[in-house]
């Protein structure tokens, strides 16, 4: 399997042993993105702006990789309280206006430094 570590100084650095993001074939598989901003530090307010500063790490990164938004085929949301569903709908989908990916939204217990919100994505390259 042919497969190479996607990295970008427009996304947050991995604060741990995993990749930004790994392309494989014509697909990107992109790590959890948790509301930091490129330079590590993390976004304080409610989660209007946490999840508004992780689908723009998301699109970082996924540019990066040579793909964007709107090849996101899954994403997978992790939420501290599935309470703010409705806010986070409101941010997410003003990024996917035109055919929204596949999603699971999972509520959990706690995330990486206490955030409200992790979001991955799986996306096609932008040429493939």
């Amino acid at each position: 399997m042919d497969k190479s570590a996607v990295q970008t100084e427009s996304a947050p650095a991995a604060i741990g042993p995993y990749s930004q993001a790994i392309r494989t074939g014509n697909l990107v598989f992109t790590s959890g993105q948790i509301p930091l901003h490129p330079d590590g530090t993390l976004v304080e307010g409610g989660i209007e702006v946490q999840t508004t500063q992780v689908m723009h790490n998301l699109q970082a990164v996924l540019e990066a990789a040579g793909s964007s938004l709107e090849h996101v085929v899954k994403c997978t949301c992790f939420v501290a309280d599935l309470n703010d569903f409705g806010a986070i709908n409101k941010v997410y989908g003003s990024f996917f206006k035109k055919t929204p990916p596949a999603r699971s939204a999972v509520e959990v217990a706690r995330l990486p430094l206490d955030v409200k919100i992790e979001i991955e994505a799986v996306a096609v390259l932008a040429d493939g």
